[in-house]
């Protein structure tokens, strides 16, 4: 991980960088942050509280803050919490006695605390709030020193990690309490993202007074539990992502009780008590709360999102019945929001003027239409119309994807269709799916190998290059036959819209399996091929089967990730399914086994099937 930069490393933040991050996003991997967007945060709070030794900005940026500081106050302070903890802590105080709303921002889950989002408390200034940014307890970078120890940096909070627990639902309204005394607010709203929007919602839930008057959570989660884990598989990749991005050693930064945890899930050894932590920490679990004090919610999530994937964001906010939106994008974890909230895009922003004017409707009054938006609004994969730069040779977005308003999540799938699993498709190598019924067959690959079948390249990264216009292509023909299995549809006739099928929701599996061993894990994805065989990923989503008897079969039915995609006339649909991806848990692995045999049938008691939803 790159070490962010002292005030005196700071470098000038020039236009190209600026547009590097508008771009291609703030995150250089999972668990690195582009150091262009660390030092640019770091130069915005340098200039801004009159500490940079030299100029740092561009001339947009630098008149940006000095707009502010004609009608604000800024103060770097530290917030002491109920157990004494410090908290790092940001305000922008407007000018003024005229009641005005705060926007309270508890930072994310990353190494620079409250400072990377510096841009994004700016704009909410000059649209007329007081700013009150928190980096959560244990987060931040601390620097280790020569014979021992470690140096904090200004904006990391002491004390330990608590995972959006009780602790950090306590700071949250610790950080209420001075608000009300600093700003005298009219009205108080969280903003998050990420990590800072469970948060968000869960102080919202939780504070004593009901003081959260709206939220705002972009790339969020509703259910922590089984974004960490599901269908008895654990999301590996992801934990160690987080884990690497805290800002310092595992040890300094989690308790004694959190490390055993971390080491439990890590081993899959006591996963209840893994599950019940993480059900604790999921604003999911306190959904009667937030209904019953009506906090207006609007939620954020990717369609291949890898940290917290989408279907229990959807679940989550089907069962809220306050006033809410949810708005789901291209990519993954942070790309639509995430440059918005560090640097200017250059052009429109809807993930962020979105989320804005949800805040500027229900905490300053403003008559923005709010009230008259979607329910929930999907933009589409890959609807997005592209062009090639003749001289960088850069994939170039000339028309954002299509985005489709609905009333509710419900009403998002109008119908749905059942492909069957047959023994030939259109390729000899492999089965095919048909809407006709066909049993009497089986299918059988050697486990336990990575495939060339992957949900993505890197967490992340992947995301931010699809929702910048280049989604990954996969070649199918080096789908290793030996180590997966694969279903092919013949070329789908256009439909009276023109598209050969409109993906629209949760996507549903029934396979019969048999395996050599006590345990197995199965991975499904559906993929869109064209014609020259290279596929892109419509969704994806793994199962553990565990207490099998070897050469048994057993009847398996899980839900894929949810899906807003539209299938071009004349591709074809491709069902894989192998046993193991670079991001989860397998059961070979946890069993100590190098391989194993699986071997998916299709019985008279359940004909193999693929449940499609449409829209």
């Amino acid at each position: 991980m790159s070490t962010p930069q002292d005030d005196n490393e700071l470098s000038a933040v020039t236009a190209a960088q600026v547009t590097r991050i508008a771009d291609h996003g703030i995150y250089a991997s999972a668990t690195e942050l582009d150091p262009a967007a660390a030092n640019l945060a770091q130069a915005l709070v340098a200039t801004l509280t009159e500490s940079a030794e030299q100029p740092l900005l561009t001339p947009e940026l630098r008149q940006l803050v000095e707009q502010v500081r004609a009608r604000a106050v800024p103060d770097v302070l530290k917030i002491t919490a109920h157990d004494g903890v410090r908290l790092s802590a940001f305000t922008i105080k407007l000018n003024g006695d005229e009641p005005r709303p705060v926007v309270i921002v508890p930072a994310g889950w990353t190494p620079l605390g409250w400072t990377i989002f510096a841009y994004a408390y700016l704009r909410l200034a000059l649209r007329g709030y007081h700013v009150l940014a928190y980096t959560p307890r244990g987060i931040g970078q601390t620097f280790p020193l020569l014979g021992g120890g470690y140096r904090d940096a200004f904006f990391t909070s002491g004390g330990t990690i608590d995972v959006a627990g009780p602790n950090d639902w306590a700071d949250g309204s610790t950080v209420i309490d001075y608000a009300q005394q600093y700003f005298a607010p009219s009205a108080i709203a969280f903003l998050g993202e990420s990590y800072g929007s469970g948060i968000s919602q869960l102080v919202a839930a939780h504070d004593p007074a009901d003081r959260v008057d709206a939220v705002v959570a972009l790339s969020t989660w509703g259910n922590l539990a089984t974004s960490l884990y599901d269908n008895d598989t654990r999301h590996l990749k992801a934990v160690e992502a987080l884990v690497a991005l805290t800002g310092g050693p595992e040890e300094r930064k989690f308790d004694p009780a959190t490390r055993r945890l971390l080491a439990d899930f890590r081993a899959g050894r006591n996963l209840p008590d893994v599950v019940a932590w993480g059900t604790e920490r999921a604003s999911a679990s306190y959904v009667d709360r937030t209904n019953a004090r009506g906090v207006p919610t609007f939620l954020s999530n990717t369609w291949h999102e890898t940290l917290f994937p989408v279907n229990q964001v959807v679940e989550h906010f089907e069962r809220l019945t306050v006033p809410k939106h949810l708005n789901l994008w291209i990519g993954d974890h942070a790309a639509p929001e995430g440059a918005g909230l560090t640097a200017p895009s250059g052009g429109p922003d809807l993930p962020v003027e979105e989320a804005f004017a949800w805040l500027d409707h229900h905490v300053l009054g403003a008559a923005d239409g709010v009230p008259e938006w979607p329910v929930v609004n999907s933009q589409i994969m890959f609807t997005y119309r592209t062009r090639t730069d003749p001289e960088t040779g850069k994939t170039v977005i000339t028309e954002p994807a299509v985005r489709e308003p609905h009333g509710s999540w419900a009403e998002v799938t109008t119908s749905t269709e059942r492909w069957y699993l047959t023994s030939v498709g259109s390729d000899s190598r492999d089965g095919g799916l048909a809407q006709e019924a066909e049993t009497g067959w089986k299918r059988e690959f050697t486990a336990g190998r990575i495939t060339d079948a992957t949900a993505v390249d890197a967490l992340v990264t992947t995301g931010q290059a699809e929702w910048r216009g280049d989604p990954k292509t996969y070649p199918t023909g080096k789908f290793d036959r030996q180590h997966l299995a694969v279903w092919t549809s013949a070329p789908l006739q256009a439909g009276a819209d023109g598209t050969g099928r409109r993906v629209r929701g949760v996507p549903e599996l029934t396979l019969t399996v048999r395996s050599t061993t006590e345990s197995t894990t199965l991975v499904a994805y559906l993929f869109d091929v064209a014609s020259d065989d290279t596929a892109r990923i419509i969704t994806h989503e793994p199962l553990t089967l565990t207490d099998l008897t070897p050469g048994q079969d057993r009847i398996a039915t899980w839900r894929l990730q949810a899906a807003g995609y539209d299938v071009a006339a004349g591709h074809r649909l491709m069902l894989v399914v192998n046993s193991k991806d670079q991001l989860y848990s397998d059961a070979l692995t946890d069993a100590g086994a190098d391989s194993g045999t699986t071997t998916i049938v299709s019985t008279d008691e359940g004909a193999a099937h693929l449940t499609l939803p449409l829209g």
